[in-house]
């Protein structure tokens, strides 16, 4: 964590001046340069300020921390914000996409004008300027084909390729390391992620998306709905005429199919923030409205947001606080959440829309007419059940063989405690089943989905140098997911076990049957087994090495580390029966 306290020391170098009055009034948006040394001169003496260098880029340039409003020297500010309420705006994740970046830099120049006293009750305002380092250095005009400005732009994927909004949970960038020390850092109460939407045209320039509300701790959940969506809902049209409206997800190819409520997993980053009881939003400005009016909106909301943490410090602190406390007494998770069928109604403003004959083929394209717009009720599938509970245990263990695994999650703050010698102990083990996967590679991976196990009490010899790990409330959600085997964006079903879906050792059938023969006769039970399942099965009962195969797999011949994920969990003694 020293790396969080270290003050930036960037020297007389300029990158040139990026125009203050291009921030809120112009179709431009800052290269990367431009950017940073916006905020370096902003923060040159001025108190409310600081820029840190908080690590690495795939890119190999640094990504930057803007800190707005943290009282004390630099050894103390991020003590400060981890103590008080703290907003963490994250920008250009996608750089094509920069609305956010423009509207921060406003934030930030507006408290670099504000007094101690006017701002002596405001909260910690993080800024990540651009996140994506390598996505804003491909700069050009052309890789948004349907959105209206900026004149030049970020690409969406940084500098391997990758999508940095699917990379929360498997960390394959430099990028997200550095991320995880900003958050843990930080451990902020409110987080927002700035995006522009892309899918159908409508009248509303400023969307957001929330977390799955059916997934989190009831005091997160209340202060959604009974304290920011209001505000929200209140002073946006009111203050600044945008009406907000959920993010359009269209279930069809138009609005006329409904809206469907977007799955923010913990790939994606308010998926991720909500494991830790971060209230988190992200925004999603209308592609073909004005840049400016999508930077204007953005702006609005992220002041919104800072007026609502301004004046309701102590009720989201004491709703992070119940939803720590509620964590504490929670034996499973809802997991693997799927939109129910049964839509619910919402006023939709649109564009009404046609089809007419595409100049390409013999084809049909869709039109939308502004000139035509409509207010109407349309579907609205957002309730969400789960499919699945990911089981809380006292202990995890992880294989101190799993390098990348214990590196990720020492990333993410967890405490690990090395086994110091080797020895045996009773646990509960995973044996993967079923599972899918896909048949081309997505974000780098072949991800894994549609997972079953089976899980058996044994006992397990522990290597010295394994690492156990003790589930506390700051922990629990994040370990429950991302250890957990079934879960969509586990560890498992990011690949990190597949070492273990190939089994290394094999029989040949002439040599094994004898071996089979004399293992059936001495063990009464397999062999009970084994003739029912000859009897009933007219497949099997026909199939010589199908029953050797069976045989091999319920003896000690059978390697036990075939399908057995090296993650184990002591549970407390009352729910050993699980």
């Amino acid at each position: 964590m020293k790396q969080l306290l270290v003050l930036l020391l960037l020297g007389s170098q300029a990158f040139g001046q990026y125009p203050i009055d291009a921030i809120m009034e112009s179709n431009q948006t800052p290269t990367y340069e431009e950017l940073i040394d916006f905020y370096l001169n902003l923060s040159k003496d001025n108190e409310a300020i600081t820029l840190y260098q908080m690590g690495d880029s795939d890119y190999g340039v640094p990504i930057y921390l803007c800190l707005i409003n943290a009282k004390g020297d630099s050894a103390r500010q991020f003590k400060t914000a981890r103590n008080s309420t703290t907003i963490l705006i994250n920008n250009g994740i996608h750089p094509g996409e920069p609305c956010g970046i423009n509207a921060s830099m406003q934030v930030a120049l507006d408290y670099s004008e504000k007094s101690s006293a006017a701002r002596k009750d405001d909260p910690v305002i993080a800024i990540i300027p651009a996140y994506n380092v390598g996505g804003m250095h491909k700069r050009g005009g052309y890789s948004r084909a349907n959105q209206k400005g900026p004149q030049l732009h970020g690409f969406r994927g940084n500098a391997q390729h990758l999508d940095l909004n699917r990379d929360f949970i498997k960390m394959d960038s430099k990028n997200m390391f550095t991320f995880s020390s900003i958050f843990h850092g930080l451990d902020p109460d409110i987080f927002i992620d700035t995006h522009t939407s892309n899918g159908a045209d409508y009248q509303y320039t400023l969307t957001y998306i929330t977390p799955i509300l059916e997934k989190l701790a009831p005091s997160i959940k209340e202060i959604y709905k009974q304290s920011i969506i209001p505000h929200l809902h209140k002073t946006l049209p009111k203050k600044w005429d945008y009406e907000p409206f959920r993010y359009v997800n269209l279930k069809g190819r138009t609005p006329e199919g409904g809206l469907t409520k977007f799955n923010a997993t913990p790939r994606y980053s308010m998926g991720y923030a909500d494991l830790f009881h971060t209230i988190s939003f992200t925004t999603e400005t209308h592609m073909l409205k004005a840049f400016e009016e999508r930077v204007r909106s953005t702006y609005a909301f992220i002041l919104e947001i800072i007026g609502f943490a301004t004046t309701q410090k102590e009720i989201v602190e004491e709703a992070r606080r119940k939803a720590f406390s509620y964590d504490a007494l929670q034996d499973y998770f809802p997991a693997n959440f799927v939109l129910d069928t049964i839509p619910d109604s919402v006023l939709f403003k649109g564009y009404e829309w046609s089809n007419e004959k595409s100049a390409f083929a013999d084809a049909d394209r869709l039109l939308y007419d502004k000139a035509q717009p409509f207010e109407r009720n349309i579907p609205w599938f957002h309730k969400m059940y789960p499919t699945d509970s990911l089981v809380v245990p006292k202990f995890y263990i992880v294989g101190r063989q799993e390098k990348e695994v214990i590196e990720r999650l020492a990333s993410n703050g967890i405490e690990m405690i090395s086994v110091d010698k080797n020895t045996t102990l009773d646990v509960k083990v995973d044996y993967m089943k079923e599972w899918q996967t896909t048949s081309s590679p997505y974000e780098g991976h072949f991800l894994h989905y549609d997972i079953d196990k089976r899980t058996v009490r044994n006992k397990v010899a522990l290597k010295k140098g394994d690492v156990m790990i003790r589930v506390q409330p700051r922990n629990k959600r994040f370990l429950a997911h991302v250890l957990s085997p079934q879960y969509c964006d586990s560890y498992f079903a990011w690949n990190f076990f597949d070492s273990y879906l190939q089994q290394k050792e094999h029989f040949s059938p002439y040599v094994f049957e004898d071996l089979a023969k004399e293992y059936l006769n001495q063990n009464d039970t397999l062999r009970k087994r084994f003739e029912k399942k000859v009897a009933n099965d007219e497949d099997f009962a026909v199939d010589r090495r199908a029953q050797l195969q069976y045989i091999y797999e319920n003896s000690p011949y059978h390697e036990r580390e075939h399908l057995r994920i090296p993650v184990f969990r002591i549970l407390p003694e009352s729910r050993r029966h699980d």
